[in-house]
């Protein structure tokens, strides 16, 4: 093994041990490795940085910008090996996030993927979609938080989930309205009678069970968009399970407009129960929805004739 791909295991064991998964780190680092090797190269150096970065033609710039940030993180760890290391500046290949508008369902268009999800076939597989789709909807968990959850992380007594796999491994309680602790109970008293002994803590198991993996909704949220004649709506092919979770926010921002609440004090709340890593993120959707938008421009047209 090269003296880079021993730093780069290093690196990746200490980023590990603490908390962060590196999924697309390791992926990306280790094909950035491969390419120093490639080019007879000892050590980074900002033109062979950005060489790789800009490897991928005709992408958003975003995509360089991800790339050399990634590499970045590494350079700092190898420069404190070797001082002769470069490390990129971060004023290199400068790049926004491109996001595209989310898709805002209507109440009648939940109930109605719900219902489709019902007519699944085994039982049991349509009541954990049901469920799944229906917590989705009311929580705003985020598609992995929601697999990732096991029996203990359920207090039904409580009303409260403990999200233990968030975004950058962080954690968070949710307290969730008791028909969906009742909801999540019909659920778990029907899985426990199909699975006496259990092959995993998790709480949503699939038809062979195991802990449902994401893709298992994916597949199937696919047919429910066609069958409930959504497919082609919003800014994307079709609305995806991701978009239930911009949903929540997107309704709590609207109820707290039209109630008149303050929203700059109450939004470190919505980020907090979304597990956001800092308000900036939450406050993305004031732009991105076109009703909310216009609510802001109410307010501040309100408040300049409060003012004049």
């Amino acid at each position: 093994m090269s003296a880079l791909k021993d730093a780069l295991a290093d690196y990746l064991k200490v980023r590990r041990q603490l908390g962060f998964q590196l999924r697309y780190d390791s992926c990306a680092l280790e094909r950035f490795v491969g390419f120093l090797e490639q080019e007879g190269a000892e050590r980074i150096t900002t033109d062979l940085a950005l060489q790789w970065a800009r490897m991928p033609k005709n992408v958003h710039p975003y995509c360089w910008h991800q790339r050399l940030l990634v590499v970045r993180g590494f350079a700092r760890h190898l420069a404190t090996i070797d001082p002769d290391s470069e490390v990129p500046s971060t004023d290199l290949l400068p790049g926004n996030r491109p996001r595209i508008a989310p898709y805002i369902y209507t109440d009648t268009e939940i109930r109605s993927l719900i219902d489709a999800a019902g007519e699944l076939e085994p039982p049991l597989r349509a009541l954990r979609h049901q469920t799944l789709i229906g917590l989705l909807a009311v929580t705003g968990l985020r598609l992995g938080e929601a697999l990732a959850l096991d029996r203990a992380d359920v207090d039904l007594d409580r009303a409260v989930l403990h999200v233990r796999m968030g975004k950058n491994g962080s954690q968070r309680d949710v307290p969730i309205h008791q028909s969906t602790a009742t909801a999540l109970g019909v659920y778990a008293r029907a899985r426990d009678a199909a699975w006496r002994a259990p092959q995993t803590p998790a709480f949503f198991i699939s038809t062979t069970g195991l802990r449902m993996a994401r893709n298992d909704l994916n597949r199937v949220f696919i047919r429910l968009i066609a069958h409930v004649g959504l497919e082609g709506r919003g800014a994307r092919a079709r609305p995806r399970p991701h978009d239930l979770r911009h949903t929540v926010a997107v309704r709590t921002l609207l109820d707290w407009y039209d109630a008149g609440e303050d929203i700059d004090r109450r939004m470190p709340l919505l980020s907090t129960y979304l597990g956001h890593v800092s308000p900036v993120h939450t406050y993305w959707y004031l732009e991105a929805v076109p009703e909310l938008l216009a609510r802001v421009s109410d307010r501040l047209g309100e408040l300049e004739g409060v003012l004049s």
